[in-house]
Order: structure tokens, then C-alpha cells, then sequence
């Protein structure tokens, strides 16, 4: 890191910061809430339930827009979930979720007298090709053209589009969140206990993950160090074959034996639970070496780590 220079964001602990997270009823919003608990977090949602929740839309101006005022930070995590299938509508609407909810927000910015300090606007680490064996970096990562990394590339560009002097922008490319409430450890954990939990297809895919408690932190640093700007991958630096994740999460669970998924069975389970089988063949092999560079350090390295953490 010669001839880095790292300028810190003031964030005290000590003195609350007024945080607006858009799309936050969710996994990844509820943890970011509680990680931020000394601090002021507002919450915009379709469905206000608390104090602390605003009723928003995601694609037209309201009352919602006012709380962006004087605000220090700004994390935007709205989308339509991808654990769909990709017919037409799901397709339209998977795109119109991300591009709709950004270009609102901006909207929203441009009309603040003294707008958020940095915004935070999700993106994927699915914006790279397949790939076994060639780590993604930010610098030297292949970006592609199919339906996944075209959505991830049209969500960057709205959202890079216009420049804002007075707001840093990032771009969240984030893998696999690991974390006890999240649909994907769920969801693996439901089919090892089921004696499903083998390879799925070669098993040679990378699985690119973070433990939710680093994606946090990762998180609180990038506010932190206001040399960061652009694009920046949110994953662990040790992606991991898919075979090898599912023999590490069987012992684990504690199963003795698990029953591997070859192409066309995963075709039909799919189709059946309405997903799509990219989410589990596509080869995500993300470093995040942008992070690291500035000094970021990861709690959980490896799988085996996150795993016994979140499975205890």
C-alpha cells in the first residue's frame, strides 16, 4: 500500500449519525440497523410498521424524500430478490425495482440543500463472467452479457450517471451474505438436513461469500475512509468451490452423507421452488482486493470460520 493515503471519514461512535437506509426491511437492511444501533437510522419501506420506518414507494417522490436532508449517509439496498424465475415479468420487474429506487433517490439528492455526505447503492458480485479459476478483482474482473451482469451493469450506470460534488458514490458489488437469518444459509442448511447437501452440478463452481458480521464492517470502513470511491467487491478473500463449501456445511450440521444434484435434477428442483439454477452453477470467483489494499481486515477468512460462528 505505498503511497496510500487514507482520509477518515468522521464517524465517532460517541455522536449519532443520521443514517437513511432505502430498501432496509430486509436481511442485509436489519443488519446493518443493528450494527449502526448508536446511531440514527431511519428506514424506508413499503410497509412502515415502527418509528423509525418511512413510507416510501421506490419510484416516486414523497414525504420520504425530506429525511435525506442533513443526512450523513445514505445505503440504498432496494431490488426485487433474483431467487425468482426469470420469465418475462420477473425479468422487467428484477430491473425496474434497481433502476426505478436509484434514479428516484438521485432525484431526491439533487433537491437537497445540504445532501448525504456518501451513498451506498447495492450492486452484485454476479456482474462477473464464470469463472473456475481467474480471480474478479475491481481492476481486472470480466463483466459480461447475459441477463444477471447486464442487470448489474444497467444498475451501476443509473447510478453513476450524474456526479454529485457533494456526495461520494459507491457501488457495492457484494457476494453471498452468510449470516443466521439469511435466506441462503437457510436454504442450504433446509436440503443438508435433508440428505441433499452433495455437489451441485460439478461442484467445481466458486462460491464467492461473507459473513454478514464483515459485510457490516466493510461497510462502516468504506464511510470511514473517504478515499473510496467507485465500484468495490464485498466478499471474503477465500472463494471456495462448491463441493467443498457443501462437505464443510454437512460436517458442520452434523450429516454423515449427502446426495449430489447433477444438471438436470437441479432443472426440475428449480423449477419447482420457482428459482433459477444460475444461483447455484455459476462460478462467482470474487477477490476483494480494493479492501484489502486500504487495509481492510476480515474477521471470518474462511469458510470454515463463518460456518462454525453462525452454526456454533
Amino acid at each position: 500500500m505505498a503511497g496510500l493515503q487514507i482520509s477518515l471519514f468522521t464517524f465517532n461512535h460517541t455522536v449519532p449519525m443520521k443514517i437513511i437506509i432505502a430498501g432496509g426491511s430486509g436481511f442485509l437492511g436489519k443488519s446493518l440497523e443493528n450494527h449502526f444501533l448508536n446511531h440514527e437510522v431511519w428506514i424506508l419501506t413499503r410497509n412502515p410498521k415502527r418509528s423509525n420506518e418511512i413510507l416510501w414507494d421506490a419510484k416516486s417522490l414523497g414525504k420520504w424524500a425530506e429525511s435525506l436532508e442533513n443526512a450523513d449517509i445514505l445505503i440504498n439496498m432496494t431490488g426485487k430478490s433474483v431467487d425468482c424465475r426469470y420469465n418475462d415479468n420477473n425479468r422487467a420487474e428484477i430491473l425496474r425495482s434497481r433502476i426505478d429506487s436509484t434514479n428516484i433517490l438521485q432525484t431526491a439528492v439533487d433537491n437537497c440543500k445540504k445532501p448525504p455526505k456518501i451513498w451506498l447503492n447495492s450492486s452484485s458480485a454476479t456482474i462477473y463472467v464464470h469463472a473456475e479459476t481467474q480471480l474478479m478483482t475491481e481492476a481486472n474482473g470480466i463483466i459480461g452479457d447475459d441477463f444477471s451482469m447486464n442487470i448489474c451493469k444497467t444498475w451501476e450506470k443509473a447510478f453513476f450517471d450524474k456526479q454529485n460534488p457533494k456526495t461520494r458514490k459507491v457501488a457495492l458489488r457484494t457476494a453471498i451474505v452468510l449470516g443466521k437469518e439469511g435466506e441462503a444459509l437457510k436454504k442450504l442448511k433446509t436440503i443438508t438436513r435433508l440428505g441433499l447437501g452433495g455437489k451441485q452440478g460439478s461442484g467445481r463452481q466458486k462460491m464467492s461469500w461473507i459473513h454478514v458480521e464483515d459485510f457490516c464492517k466493510a461497510v462502516e470502513f468504506i464511510i470511514q475512509n473517504e478515499s473510496i470511491k467507485g465500484m468495490i467487491n464485498i466478499s471474503a478473500p477465500n472463494p471456495i468451490e462448491n463441493e467443498s463449501f457443501m462437505a464443510i456445511l454437512r460436517n458442520k450440521l452434523n450429516m454423515p452423507f449427502g446426495l449430489p444434484s447433477p444438471v438436470f435434477l437441479l432443472e426440475i428442483g428449480t423449477l419447482l421452488l420457482q428459482t433459477e439454477t444460475e444461483l447455484l452453477l455459476k462460478s462467482r470467483n470474487v477477490y476483494p482486493e480494493r479492501l484489502l489494499n486500504y487495509g481492510f481486515r476480515f474477521r471470518f477468512e474462511t469458510v470454515e470460520n463463518a460456518l462454525e460462528e453462525l452454526l456454533g
